[in-house]
């Protein structure tokens, strides 16, 4: 019996704004294998998020190339029309590159239509340089350009959330001083700009497969949220699922962490367009 079968099951939530398909590289499943697996658990929304194409085609070993946006876009339109029963949404999930905010807005939200746009700092800017966050932000400096890039990426107002927003914990060994300031500048933001920021599920997974060896808290990291709990925050649980059977993978666990937290859920008819 797999970890989606047992424990966590009883408060899975019927919505998903954060799925993968195996164009970036590293998921399996398309659009229909997602939208066949939410219909058998009788779940009422999916949010498609693929990792964004980009018109450079940067960053290619873990997303899809531009070549391929056409075609997905195509496929999640095809699949409301096969799946009725679901509200499918069309998204990305996104790092911001300012030189391409025009086509964030003309292409992505325009020509296509996206529903919406999620924020993820997979990779930051510190100064003219980019860096991969896994891995990247093991300094106070690192940290400190990990949380202005996500506050820009917040200030754009383009990002409907910020997905697994302390993702820094991967790389980042202790709850200091440092990750306080890092974490209160994003959380400062998210409540002023009214952005909401995401209690990733795949964090959790990752904790239950988590190497003895491994020192770091990785994420969802509870200092984070402790501190985010003690400001007006609004959050949003996803399964960041990978594959058609983790669409609700421990996102009851991830729910309870959220209401032990007292933390106030975003409203999700902020998210797609009527």
């Amino acid at each position: 019996m797999s970890e989606t079968d047992v424990e966590f099951s009883d408060d899975q939530q019927q919505e998903n704004y954060h799925t993968h398909t195996y164009r970036c590289k590293h998921a399996t499943g398309d659009i229909i294998d997602y939208c066949e697996e939410a219909s058998r658990r009788g779940m009422k929304v999916l949010g498609f998020s693929d990792h964004s194409a980009l018109p450079d085609d940067r960053w290619l070993a873990g997303r899809m190339s531009y070549a391929e946006l056409g075609e997905y876009a195509a496929s999640i339109d095809q699949a409301r029309c096969d799946f009725p029963q679901l509200k499918i949404l069309k998204s990305m999930e996104c790092e911001y590159i300012p030189e391409y905010r025009s086509w964030y807005e003309d292409e992505l939200l325009g020509e296509y239509n996206f529903d919406y746009l999620v924020g993820a700092a997979h990779f930051f800017t510190e100064g003219d340089r980019w860096h991969g966050t896994y891995g990247g932000t093991n300094s106070p400096q690192r940290l400190r350009a990990f949380a202005d890039y996500t506050v820009n990426m917040m200030e754009t107002g383009l990002f409907s959330f910020i997905a697994h927003p302390d993702l820094f914990g991967n790389c980042y060994l202790n709850w200091d001083r440092d990750a306080l300031a890092c974490s209160r500048d994003i959380i400062k933001a998210s409540v002023e700009l009214g952005i909401g920021l995401e209690i990733n599920a795949l964090g959790f997974r990752k904790q239950a497969h988590k190497k003895k060896d491994n020192p770091f808290p990785m994420y969802p990291w509870l200092p984070f949220w402790e501190e985010a709990a003690a400001h007006d925050v609004k959050v949003i649980v996803n399964s960041d699922a990978h594959r058609p059977a983790d669409l609700q993978a421990r996102t009851g666990q991830a729910r309870r962490f959220a209401s032990e937290l007292a933390l106030a859920f975003m409203d999700m008819r902020d998210l797609g367009r009527d």
